[in-house]
């Protein structure tokens, strides 16, 4: 089995059917962010307003502080680069041992590459095409819808949905058809009833959020967190002085055997059985915390803007970059190992046998029908970049090759 496994990986690098499996998904989520498009050029619901009412009456603002290009450039085009850039520059980073082939090394990065922006695009798509089919089911006013409308004061009657009010003192305060706008400029009119949710908020949040959760994981930016198992001697101040006093406990209840030279030796504070727990981690510096935070940060700014330039009602930014935020979490984790204990990898692909499906009872898309899941991963005493590798099921490396027939580097799944 082994032999014909190994063979299998020297004929041949790269599964077409893996590769296919990753080139739908990449055309579902284009076909998906071209769905949200087209969503956004048909006209909405419109929904009837009150001519009388502040929240529509505010200026219609030509010149925005973050115009399409601009939020283009931010949420999508900057972070692929950044991420382009990341990959390239510090995977796979300083672990790496010098006997580890540069082709392999170069599959890596590729890799991490590929799924950094896998990740980007299904939270950028996502975001866009949800905030696009929310934009024209509620078909909300904007803030300067009035400004955009003209309405056609003089036959006010005429689209008045309660026609017992017309020449009463309650005339104005009765809400009006969209036929009533005399705006000449379809599309600017259709806009205007395109509040809920905020575009510009979600797909900022949906980018910019994303980035960051990438930053930090390449960064290794994390709060630190204790490991399982921490005991009371641990969590002493002088662990490896805590250990002594136990000894020397030990030694009491014996006063006829003397004690052991060890116990009364000084201890020197590097036995890995009784180091501090707040020596098992540490707080990042504060200037990568900076780095990672900044698209964050970047975000809500140009969430900010839809509320100056009076594009956006208060609830509609928030809910339009709540959206964005859950999106790119959600990426991130599909495609990522989580921050604190992934070392800043992204999950391999998907096994060659499980490419398009997995099954019932089967639970994930990592493995082989050929072997019983407990023969497909087996621990060697390999050293290669964490210290610790696992043999790995041989259809499920990127790009499998006789350099890699018996093991792969990574983080342990």
């Amino acid at each position: 089995m082994r032999q014909s496994m190994m063979s299998r990986a020297k004929n041949g690098g790269f599964s077409k059917l893996l590769v296919a499996s990753y080139i739908v998904d990449w055309v579902i989520i284009i076909v998906s962010a071209g769905v949200g498009a087209l969503l956004a050029n048909i006209t909405p619901n419109m929904r009837p307003f009150s001519l009388t009412n502040p929240e529509i009456s505010f200026p219609h603002v030509e010149h925005e502080k973050v115009s399409l290009v601009t939020l283009a450039c931010s949420a999508l085009a900057g972070p692929a680069v950044i991420i382009f850039l990341i990959c390239l520059i510090l995977v796979p980073g300083p672990t790496v041992s010098k006997s580890i082939p540069k082709s392999l090394i170069w599959k890596r990065k590729l890799w991490e590459w590929h799924t950094g922006w896998l990740g980007l695009a299904l939270s950028l798509a996502a975001s866009f095409l949800i905030t696009s089919g929310m934009k024209n089911l509620f078909g909300k006013p904007r803030p300067d819808l009035l400004s955009r409308c003209e309405p056609d004061m003089a036959n006010l009657a005429n689209y008045t949905y309660s026609k017992f009010l017309a020449g009463s003192i309650y005339e104005n305060f009765n809400v009006v058809s969209a036929k009533i706008c005399q705006q000449s400029d379809k599309s600017k009119l259709d806009d205007g009833f395109r509040s809920f949710p905020s575009g510009h908020a979600s797909f900022s949040s949906g980018g910019l959020v994303y980035l960051s959760l990438f930053l930090a994981s390449k960064l290794a930016i994390t709060i630190p967190f204790l490991a399982s198992g921490s005991n009371a001697t641990q969590l002493s101040a002088f662990p490896s002085r805590a250990s002594t006093r136990i000894a020397e406990q030990h030694s009491v209840s014996s006063r006829d055997k003397p004690m052991a030279d060890d116990l009364l030796q000084e201890p020197s504070g590097h036995d890995d059985a009784v180091i501090a727990a707040r020596n098992q981690a540490a707080g990042p510096p504060v200037y990568l915390l900076v780095i990672a935070v900044l698209p964050f940060f970047a975000s809500i700014y140009i969430a900010s803007t839809r509320y100056s330039d009076f594009r956006h009602h208060g609830f509609d930014i928030l809910f339009g970059y709540l959206i964005g935020a859950v999106t790119s979490v959600f990426a991130f984790r599909y495609y990522h190992l989580p921050i604190n204990q992934g070392a800043g990898w992204s999950w391999g692909p998907r096994s060659r046998d499980r490419s398009f499906w997995a099954g019932v009872g089967v639970g994930n898309y990592v493995g082989s029908r050929e072997k019983h899941p407990a023969e497909i991963l087996k621990r060697n005493d390999t050293d290669l970049e964490a210290g610790r590798a696992v043999q790995r099921n041989l259809t499920n490396e990127v790009g499998n090759n006789d350099e890699t027939a018996t093991t792969s580097y990574g983080v342990a799944r």
